[in-house]
Formats: structure tokens, C-alpha cells, sequence
């Protein structure tokens, strides 16, 4: 236990590094973790880890109440880093030892969580502002040290904390004189957090009656007895619904309350806006001018309901059904192997069981063998891939005679994806296609990646609806048309598309980029511009299927097509993303590279979440997220 006298210490540590304004400034810095475990006592086992992170130097000091860090592995895979409360901080041998809890809920903690001893971790903090001690709140700032503890010890406190935001009030709590303090924690389902406190008494609360007493904070506290107790004030962190109850009754009762905020952030120190909250002050920053707030200026706005349930008590649905009916045809799934990546099926056969997807997509074909593209033809960046490959392939009559038999056998719906130099290389690939036995045509209107042809017919819409219209005419198998990005009038052309003749629209091919290597001071790429996918490109991607689904929406019913998503798949909530958008079925490809488990995955997460939510269909979401406002 920290004694009266930590507080006058911490105090001045707190000013050794100063901004202009005379605030502490944060230090950034690199620690070492010294610990990364489990925290047994929480459940579900595995939700919450400690972590233990050194920091050496002369600028380490140690943290304030209420102060976090910005904490980032320094082999991260991810732009930001996660600001994370102190829990316990000490000196020790290394410099000073500082202890978080984190909740494992999205990939930043989850990479925090898999750290091993001696990994490096880039921190900057502590940060933001601290807990008012007690005696500032209730007597004009008299210090600890001016009373004793017997005295202090009448003035009671009360501190609440909810779930992980258990780690800052504890924190806090421990700086306080033992037993001047009644602590609350309450949890979903067993208990942690709660090694350094000595409270006068200790209530806790689990929603499933695993530990202390069943049921939320309301079981605990409320106004009257705050009022009973005599507290001089409240402390507390949490989720959002217990901190407006724990504000609301604090303000019955005329008890100053304090809370600790969340935000998401960015830069963590004030800069980017990213992290402002409304208050009664105006807009203010988490980071900078909080995470700790004076109650009375803070509101809780209600958070919109979910557009998924019609009721909290829905059922879950035992055997969701992930089939898809695209025009006429039904799809066992909506993941779809995309043009480019994925061969015809038959390559990635010894990776996985490739006759669970719903369909696969032909290399880009064309009426006659092409070699591609010379010089480099791949080029990674930050979460994308470049490529200008160039449409290499046998050509359709060799397609038809080998590739295509091998891509029948195969349960997965078989789509061949077209191209050309020219309007008459197009029709007369398409009149061999019509012949086969391939259910549906993707006419590829949008390859960056050659001199004559692709993206060239996409661009406008006479271009597209001369090609669709004279494709139109020599086939009757299913048409989809794959557009390009780069058209300045996408939903116009795609419009023209549909007009002529369009079942569906696939959007949208890799976007355009130029890559310079800096060693030679040259493009990477031959034809200077190139393709440009992969997670990088899914925003913009959602986007343009976004504002297209609200184009065929205001369509006659008969003339409305499904949209086939494509850009920067990485996962199930990426599928489930673009299908509240508005698409039917997604094609993966640039994720296939890094993770070739990813569509077989997809297929397993969307099963699992229609289960959980008690989905039936996939109809039963598409384009949701148009109708919720």
C-alpha cells in the first residue's frame, strides 16, 4: 500500500516535465514486458490478461491516478496504438514496473495480449489527466498530510468501478490512506482487479450470481445510500449505463461524482480531435482534457438500437442458411474465389476443401494466350498489394479444352471471367463461352493492368453499354459486369450496364497506383500504373457498393440486380459489412496470399454470427444499413 506521503511524491514527480502550459508532459518511450498472463479469475477464461511493462531512463516516473499510456507492440501490424489505463505501478530494479489490465476484444488488444517476456512495446504517457484526491474535493484542497488518517478516516469515499474499468478507480484506490475509502466492482461474471485496494468494505456484484451478489450496480448502491453513508464523493469507471446511473444518483444525492471516459483515440495527447466527447463545456478531449471529468458536465446520449433484433430476447437460430440466390442461380454461400487469385479452383484443392465456397472465378480470359506483363509484377504495401500481371492466360479455347472440365467437377459455382483488346475479341470469347457448359459470364470491364481493352470499355457509359449490349447478343448465359473504380460516373455506367442487359454488377476491380523505387528513382511497374487491392481499399470499396445499392434501389423491382462486392476481404465482419451494404455474394482475393484459410474461415464466422444473432438468412440483412436511420 502507497502511504499518505506517496501522494506528495507522485505530486512532484508530476511536475518534473512540463509543457509550456506547466502540465506534465508524456514521455514516448519503449518498455520491456516483464509479464503477459491470464487473469484466472476473470471469466470467461482468457477475456481479461495482465501485463506487465518496465520502462528505464531518467524521464520514467511514475504515473497519477487516473493517467494512462498509449501502448503499442513495436512489431505491430496496426497503425494505432491502444490507450490503456494504469493498474499499478511501482519502482522496481528495471525503473518503474507498470501494470494494465486489458479486456481481449479486437486485434489491438488482442496483439498487447499475445506478448511474451522481453518483447518491446512503444509507450507514450503517462497521459491525460488524474482523479481529484479527496480532500481538494470536499475542502478546498487541503493535502492528505495536513490531517491524519484518524481524522480523514470520517470523510469517506465511495469508488466504483465496472468490468476493466475496475484497473484506473483500483489504481486510484490505492493511493488513498487504507479503509477511507467503501469500494464497489462490478462484473458480468467473476472478479478481478482488485489485489492492491484496502477498503473499509468491499461489495461486489456479477450479473450471473458467480461472485458477491447477483445482479448489476443498481443491487449495490443508490442515492439514498450515498446519502446514509455520508460520502464526500464519487469515483468511478466503467460501462457507459453504469456511469450515467452512478452520475444520476451521485447528483440525487449532492455528492460530487468523478468519471473516467472512453474514447477512441489516435495521437493520444490532443491533437487530432479524434477522441472529443459533448459536455456541457463544449466539445472536449478524452485524451487532454480528460479521461477524469467532473460528472455534472457530462451526458449520456442514447445509443441507437440495433437493427438486427426484433427483440433482446430472440432465439438463436439453430441452422442458419448461408445460401444465396443470385438472379436464377443459387449460391451454397456468398464467398466467391476472385479472378486473379484463385486460379480455377483446382490450385488451392491441396490447401483446403475448395468445394466449400460458393463459387470460383476464372483467371481473366481472353480470346487469345497472352504471356502478361514483363518486368516486376508484384509490389507489397501497408496492408495492400499492388500487381501487374497483366492478364496472362491460355486463352479461352485452351480454357475451354482443359481449365474449365476440372473447374465442373467442382461443387462451387463456376463463373469465367472475360476480356479482351477489343470489342471483336470480347464477342467472339464470349460466343465460345456460350457454347460451354460455364453458368455465368463476368464481362471484365475494368483491368488496369493492359495497353487496349479492360478498364478502357468502363470508363463511360457509351463505352459500357456498346460492349454489355453487343455481349448481350450473342449469349444468353448469366451476365455480370465487373466495373472499374476509376470511372468518374460509376453509378451511371453501372446504370448503362443494367440497361443493356446486366444480371449483376461486380464492383469493384483493384483501384490504380504508382509505386516508386527509391533506390533507382524509377517506377516500379513497366506500365508505371498499376492495380492496387487488399484490406487497404475495403472502406473505400464498401463506399462505392454503398452509394450503388441506393442507385438500384430507386429502380423498378424487375430491373433491380444483385451487386457482387469485391475490395479488401479479410474476414467474416468484412463479408457481413458488405452484405449490409447492400451486396449479394463478396469475391476474396489479395487475402488469399496472406492467410489462404480465409474464405473457409469466412464461411465458419458467418455461420456462427447468423447463430448467435439469430439470423436465419443473410436476406434477412442485406442492405440493412440503409434503413436505420
Amino acid at each position: 500500500m502507497f502511504a499518505v506521503t506517496s501522494i506528495i511524491r507522485r505530486v512532484k514527480l508530476s511536475k518534473s516535465i512540463t509543457d509550456c502550459e506547466e502540465n506534465p508532459r508524456p514521455v514516448f518511450s519503449t518498455g520491456t514486458v516483464n509479464l503477459c498472463e491470464i487473469v484466472p479469475e476473470a471469466k470467461p477464461e482468457g477475456s481479461v490478461w495482465r501485463l506487465k511493462i518496465c520502462t528505464k531512463g531518467k524521464d520514467a516516473k511514475l504515473p497519477l491516478p487516473g493517467q494512462f499510456f498509449m501502448l503499442r507492440s513495436q512489431k505491430s501490424q496496426l497503425l494505432l496504438a491502444r490507450p490503456i489505463s494504469v493498474f499499478h505501478a511501482e519502482k522496481s530494479i528495471c525503473g518503474v514496473e507498470v501494470s494494465f489490465l486489458i479486456l481481449l476484444k479486437g486485434k489491438g488488444t488482442a496483439e498487447l495480449c499475445s506478448l511474451d517476456a522481453g518483447d518491446k512495446v512503444q509507450m507514450l504517457g503517462p497521459v491525460g489527466n488524474v482523479f481529484p484526491e479527496p480532500r481538494s474535493v470536499f475542502d478546498g484542497g487541503t493535502d492528505f498530510s495536513e490531517k491524519s488518517d484518524e481524522s480523514y478516516l470520517s470523510e469517506k469515499v465511495l469508488i466504483v468501478g465496472g468490468g476493466i474499468g475496475v484497473a484506473p478507480v483500483a489504481n486510484f484506490a490505492e493511493s488513498l490512506p487504507e479503509k477511507s475509502y467503501d469500494f464497489i466492482a462490478c462484473f458480468r461474471s467473476g472478479f478481478y482487479g482488485l489485489d492492491h485496494i484496502s477498503p473499509a468494505s468491499l461489495t461486489i456484484t456479477t450479473d450471473d450470481g458467480s461472485a458477491g451478489i447477483k445482479g448489476m450496480v443498481t443491487e449495490a448502491v443508490d442515492s439514498e445510500k450515498i446519502k446514509k453513508s455520508g460520502y464526500k464523493a464519487v469515483y468511478a469507471c466503467g460501462p457507459a449505463p453504469m456511469l450515467e446511473y452512478i452520475k444520476n444518483i451521485s447528483e440525487k444525492a449532492g455528492v460530487p461524482c468523478w468519471i473516467s471516459m472512453e474514447s477512441k483515440m489516435a495521437c493520444g495527447v490532443g491533437a487530432c480531435l479524434g477522441c472529443v466527447i459533448p459536455t456541457a463545456e463544449g466539445n472536449l478531449r478524452c485524451c487532454k482534457d480528460g479521461p477524469v471529468f467532473n460528472s455534472k458536465i457530462l451526458s449520456f446520449p442514447k445509443s441507437k438500437p440495433s437493427l438486427i433484433f426484433k427483440s433482446e430476447k430472440q432465439t438463436q437460430s439453430e441452422n442458419p442458411d448461408l445460401s444465396v440466390l443470385a438472379g436464377k442461380i443459387k449460391f451454397k454461400n456468398p464467398l466467391i474465389g476472385s479472378s486473379g487469385t484463385f486460379g480455377y479452383g483446382a490450385e488451392y484443392g491441396a490447401v483446403f476443401d475448395v468445394n466449400r465456397l460458393g463459387g470460383i472465378v476464372s483467371k481473366g480470359l481472353t480470346l487469345e494466350a497472352r504471356d502478361g506483363n514483363s518486368g516486376t509484377r508484384l509490389w507489397e504495401t501497408p496492408s495492400g498489394l499492388m500487381n501487374s500481371i497483366g492478364l496472362q492466360n491460355p486463352g479461352i479455347p485452351h480454357f475451354i479444352e482443359h481449365e474449365l472440365p476440372e473447374m465442373l467437377k467442382l461443387s462451387p459455382v463456376a463463373i469465367a471471367n472475360l476480356s479482351g483488346s477489343s470489342l471483336e475479341t470480347y464477342i467472339e470469347g464470349a460466343k465460345l463461352l456460350e457454347k460451354t457448359e460455364i453458368p455465368i459470364i463476368e464481362l471484365n470491364i475494368s483491368c488496369p493492368n493492359v495497353s487496349a481493352g479492360g478498364a478502357a470499355f468502363g470508363m463511360n457509359c457509351d463505352s459500357a453499354q456498346k460492349i454489355v449490349s453487343e455481349i448481350r447478343a450473342v449469349t444468353k448465359k448469366p451476365l455480370w459486369v465487373k466495373l472499374t473504380p476509376q470511372a468518374k460516373e460509376l453509378n451511371e455506367v453501372a446504370l448503362s450496364c443494367i440497361e443493356s442487359g446486366a444480371d449483376a454488377i461486380s464492383l469493384c476491380n483493384s483501384f490504380q497506383g504508382v509505386a516508386i523505387d527509391v533506390e533507382t528513382g524509377r517506377p516500379v511497374f513497366e506500365k508505371i500504373k498499376a492495380g492496387f487491392g487488399g484490406p487497404a481499399v475495403r472502406p473505400i470499396a464498401v463506399r462505392l457498393v454503398w452509394e450503388l445499392y441506393e442507385t438500384i434501389l430507386k429502380l423498378p423491382k424487375e430491373s433491380q440486380v444483385p451487386i457482387i462486392a469485391i475490395g479488401g476481404i479479410a474476414n467474416w465482419k468484412d463479408v457481413i459489412e458488405f452484405i449490409m451494404a447492400g451486396a449479394t455474394l463478396v469475391q476474396v482475393g489479395t487475402s488469399t496470399f496472406s492467410n489462404p484459410f480465409t474464405m473457409p474461415e469466412c464461411i465458419d464466422g458467418i455461420a456462427s454470427y447468423m447463430k448467435r444473432k439469430g439470423i436465419k438468412s443473410l436476406e434477412e440483412i442485406r442492405g440493412i444499413a440503409h434503413f436505420g436511420s
